[in-house]
């Protein structure tokens, strides 16, 4: 936007944005960016909920196999690493710890080895509620 003011003989040209030019794109920015914010959070949540639905698929179907292979249930979640069923216990998405899991030991009446009863489930260690509204330890 170039003005030009005369002044005497000469012209001088101004180049620039009004105050209110500059208050209307900030306020527009600040609109977009409030829009962004949720919408970006959401995806994340989304993500790391995806992220531990795998998780717990994965690790459940190894307690299975270990189970099934050793005729015993494993006693730890480090017992399916030492074994090498996994390279390393996953992370929990909710928490950000490979050391939160919870871990549900097996009824000794129903256990493969009722002296040694072992890990039957695992779930988060979250105390959040899902986006769905169930808690994430209930998974």
């Amino acid at each position: 936007m170039a003005r030009r003011i005369r002044t005497g003989k000469n012209i001088v040209s101004r180049r620039g944005f009004t105050l209110i030019e500059l208050m209307i794109v900030m306020a527009i920015i600040a609109i977009l960016i409030s829009i962004a914010v949720p919408i970006y959070n959401h995806v994340i949540t989304r993500s790391r909920e995806s992220v531990l639905r795998s998780n717990l698929f994965t690790i459940r179907s190894l307690i299975d196999e270990y189970t099934y292979d050793k005729q015993k249930a494993p006693q730890s979640l480090q017992d399916l690493v030492g074994d090498g069923y996994l390279r390393e216990v996953p992370i929990d998405p909710m928490t950000n710890s490979r050391d939160t899991w919870k871990i549900i030991m097996e009824d000794p009446q129903n256990a493969m080895d009722p002296q040694n009863p072992g890990i039957y489930d695992v779930r988060s260690g979250s105390d959040r509620t899902s986006l769905e509204g169930t808690p994430y330890s209930d998974w």
